[in-house]
């Protein structure tokens, strides 16, 4: 049985950015489809990795959600994406079901462990997580501010880069989502350009 089938007792389920489950405890979401709840844990800053997400003008198949990471990532990786092969590959403390986030993990991500104290952009959805518990609002210029765990600021050992990171979620034959964990963007770009990829996993939660 993998990580991800193995239940998270509610009673004793951990805190954000407690230490867990080979990284640090990031968030819930719910899966639009199975409503399933999933809690989810973002690997420290030495298991960072950097790449393209694919190939432009190539759609690739199964890798459309934008709650189910692991799903995909493997996606990702059949298709040929090295990236996505990479992370699959990872070993961190003995789990191996780590994956490239889907674009609503990522957004908590960003909302939870915010490196900088930079205003947010909020011109366009950023922020807009409704898989999320609780759902995530559209971002204001102050919410979310800098993070309140110490390692996730700016400077600190397990923080996130003033740059663009890769999501797992596809937006056409052409783009991704990606977003810029300085400000908090959530766009998408093309699929050809290098940008970081933060791994996580996840949890089922009974």
């Amino acid at each position: 049985m993998s990580a991800v089938e193995k239940a998270a007792p509610v009673a004793t389920l951990p805190v954000i950015g407690q230490a867990y489950g080979g990284g640090f405890v990031t968030g819930i979401t719910r899966d639009p489809e199975t409503g399933k709840r999933y809690l989810h844990i973002t690997a420290g800053a030495e298991h960072e990795l950097t790449g393209e997400w694919g190939k432009y003008g190539e759609k690739v198949e199964g890798a459309d959600s934008f709650t189910n990471s692991r799903k995909n990532t493997e996606a990702m990786a059949a298709a040929g994406s090295k990236l996505a092969q990479q992370v699959l590959a990872l070993d961190i403390g003995g789990f191996t079901d780590w994956a490239i986030p889907a674009r609503d993990v990522q957004e908590l991500q960003y909302r939870h462990f915010k490196p900088t104290a930079q205003e947010n952009w909020a011109g366009r959805r950023d922020g807009d997580n409704p898989n999320s518990e609780p759902v995530g609002k559209l971002y204001s210029e102050e919410d979310p501010a800098q993070t309140v765990h110490e390692a996730f600021r700016e400077g600190g050992p397990e923080a996130f880069k003033d740059a663009w990171y890769w999501s797992s979620s596809q937006r056409s034959a052409n783009l991704a989502f990606y977003m810029n964990f300085a400000v908090g963007g959530q766009i998408s770009i093309d699929k050809s350009i290098e940008l970081r990829a933060r791994p996580v996993r996840s949890e089922l939660i009974q």
